[in-house]
């Protein structure tokens, strides 16, 4: 995943608002204590950081993908 794929993730998942706000403030544990911001900026891979957020947030596993695209693998 690009950090583009990434951000259009977010975007689609949560809304551009809310989607900004929990990239900006979501602490996540798995990403050792570091926000998705954080965590990219530390040269974590956007698909780690998803995964992650995706977790986080309760977003179901079948849309971990992306919303509206097929599964992979």
């Amino acid at each position: 995943m690009r950090l583009s794929e990434f951000q259009f993730a977010v975007a689609e998942e949560f809304g551009d608002a809310y989607g900004r706000a929990l990239v900006r403030e979501l602490v996540i544990d798995e990403l050792g204590g570091l926000t998705p911001e954080q965590a990219l900026a530390a040269g974590r891979r956007p698909g780690e950081v998803w995964t992650a957020l995706c977790k986080a947030a309760g977003v179901p596993r079948e849309r971990w993908h992306g919303r509206g695209r097929p599964a992979v693998g």
